[in-house]
This record gives C-alpha cells, sequence and structure tokens, in this order.
C-alpha cells in the first residue's frame, strides 16, 4: 500500500477538507437504484445500488458515520472508485437516516448490526466485502464479530472507527472538538424532530453526544443510559472474534478517537485484523498531496479488497486469516 503523504499536517483542517473536498463525478455513467429493504416487521432502511459495467467482482457495502449518509464525501468518491474498479457498489444508511425517519419505529446506533445483517442475506453468489467509516465503522466490526467464522462477508474495513465509544464520546467534549459536537448535536435533534416523535422542548436541555444517548438513544433500546449502551456495543469487545480479513485505518491524530485505545491486545492478538495508521490524517480527512486522485483513502481500501478477493469457500476458510 502506498504511503500516505497529507494535503495538509493540521488534523482540524484535514477532517475539515476532506468531507467537503469536491467530489464530482458523471452520475449517470452508473446510475444509482435506490430501494427501501424491509429488515424486520417495523424496518425499511435504504440502500443505494450502483452496477459496473461487464461483470463484477463482488459487492462492497459502505456504511456511514453519525449523521451521515450515501452522499458523505467518503462514500461518494469510495462509491465512485470501486464501481470503476468492477464492484457493484451499496450505499447502506442506517434506520431513519437520509429522509427515512418514518420507515422505523425505533432509532439508529453504534452497535446495531440486525438490518446490515438482514440486508447482507440478500446478496448471493459473489465475495462481499464491508467498508465502515466512524459510527459505521464499529458497526461493521461488531457485525463481523458477532458473525465470526462465516460465509456472509469476504472482508471488513474500518476507517477513523471510535472502537471504545464511551472514551470517544467524552472526548468529542473536549474544547478542540466543540464546533464538531454542536454540528452532530444540531443534525441528531433535527433527525429526532423529524420522525414526529419528539419536540423542540424536549430535546433542548441536551447539549451533547452523551445528552442525547443518555436520554434518547440508550432507552429506546432498554439500555440503562449512555455508560450501558457504550460498554455493551463498542466494537473492541467483537474484535477479538472477528474471522475474516480486517483492515482498521487510524489516523494517530484523530482529534476525535483517541489514538492509545488501538494498543488494545484484542488488535494485536487477533491474526485477522490488521492495523495501518498514518501520523496524520485526521478524522476521516486522507487527502493525498501528491498525484490524482486525491483520495489516498479509496485506493488503500481497493488494494485491500483487491488482495482477499476469491470465490467464497466454505465456513471456516478464514481462521488463520493472516495477510
Amino acid at each position: 500500500m502506498r504511503p500516505f503523504e497529507p494535503l495538509f499536517r493540521n488534523p482540524h483542517i484535514l477532517t475539515i477538507i476532506g468531507n467537503f473536498y469536491p467530489r464530482k463525478y458523471d452520475e449517470a455513467a452508473f446510475p444509482k437504484e435506490r430501494r427501501l429493504i424491509q429488515t424486520d416487521p417495523d424496518t425499511k432502511v435504504l440502500v443505494e445500488t450502483q452496477y459496473p459495467r461487464g461483470e463484477a467482482k463482488g459487492h462492497v457495502v459502505m456504511v456511514h458515520g453519525l449523521e451521515g449518509s450515501g452522499e458523505s464525501g467518503y462514500i461518494v468518491s469510495m462509491a465512485w472508485a470501486a464501481v470503476n474498479a468492477g464492484y457493484i457498489t451499496h450505499r447502506f444508511h442506517m434506520r431513519t437516516c437520509a429522509g427515512t425517519e418514518h420507515h422505523s419505529k425505533t432509532l439508529y446506533h453504534a452497535g446495531l448490526t440486525c438490518d446490515l445483517r438482514s440486508f447482507l442475506t440478500q446478496l448471493r453468489g459473489l465475495p462481499v466485502f464491508l467498508v465502515g467509516y466512524s459510527l459505521g465503522g464499529n458497526v461493521v466490526l461488531k457485525l463481523a464479530g458477532e458473525l465470526g467464522e462465516t460465509d456472509l462477508i469476504q472482508g471488513v474495513c474500518g476507517v477513523s472507527v471510535p472502537i471504545v465509544l464511551a472514551r470517544c464520546t467524552k472526548r468529542m467534549q473536549d474544547p478542540d472538538n466543540r464546533l464538531y459536537e454542536r454540528r452532530f448535536v444540531n443534525r441528531m435533534k433535527k433527525r429526532l424532530l423529524a420522525t414526529g416523535r419528539y419536540t423542540k422542548a424536549e430535546l433542548a436541555p441536551l447539549k451533547t453526544i452523551w445528552d442525547i444517548d443518555d436520554r434518547v438513544t440508550a432507552p429506546s433500546f432498554g439500555f440503562r443510559g449512555a455508560a450501558h449502551y457504550y460498554e455493551t456495543q463498542s466494537a473492541i469487545h467483537f474484535i477479538p472474534r472477528i474471522r475474516v480479513p480486517t483492515l482498521l485505518i487510524q489516523a494517530k491524530d484523530d482529534s476525535f478517537i483517541p489514538f492509545e485505545m488501538y494498543s488494545n491486545p484484542a488488535l494485536t492478538a487477533n491474526p485477522c485484523v490488521r492495523l495501518l495508521t498514518t501520523e496524520h490524517g485526521g478524522h476521516l480527512g486522507f487527502l493525498q498531496r501528491r498525484g490524482l486522485p486525491r483520495f489516498w483513502l479509496d485506493g488503500t481500501v481497493l488494494e485491500f479488497i483487491e488482495s482477499h478477493l476469491q470465490t467464497p469457500a466454505p465456513v471456516g476458510r478464514n481462521t488463520q486469516c493472516g495477510d
């Protein structure tokens, strides 16, 4: 994998520019098929699919981060790179996201894997790779751990993943992250209001992500508050059980995620899990200084996928995993 040479070294500049950097593609070349997928009797989630020209190599299923969507910059460029490389791409939306607030009786959360798992059972005949970003990365890693030895997925990639949810949520309250948290909180409240199940007065006292998760998210799923939700749903507890090739990409200067949590033995002890770190990159801000395209991340993820592309074999094939 080619080394990452950042366009900037300031993590906040990379985080912001990485989010807003223009991704201008001819969408008509690979039209999006929008479908509402029934995942349980009370839930439909949005999936946007694009098909490559000619015979497809496999499926790439992308899961967005907190308050993101299939139009988040990191997914737009990854989808374009993957479909051009010959993969069927799926932009998987978590419940109530991207205008689907009325298609579910509950919200989404960082450990809710049942919808994604239900969708994956509908993909047959070709290798399936999961790519999760930030909170979506926690979802895909947790699901991979829950599945263990499986023929449902061929490989997993997690980018800028808050593998210990409580620590990352507390880190968001630090002064250097206040603007980011305020933006997340405003967007979370807007989505909650759109469900029609909450009022502005009810949400007004909630000032942090922790507040919303403690008063809204956790009770919605039977957790005993935010601390219980974070402890039980953090990917770090599921990583030891992953039995498919897995790549984690993490910048050391990510202001959302304390890098020291990536020294946890759960990562280093599992031969199926590889950690790729960069000195710079911020949060999902891997813009390359030299060469085009600028999106180093997309090429790195595709290289990982290509290296593990093979015809699905019986369950148990990946127990040894090593690269």
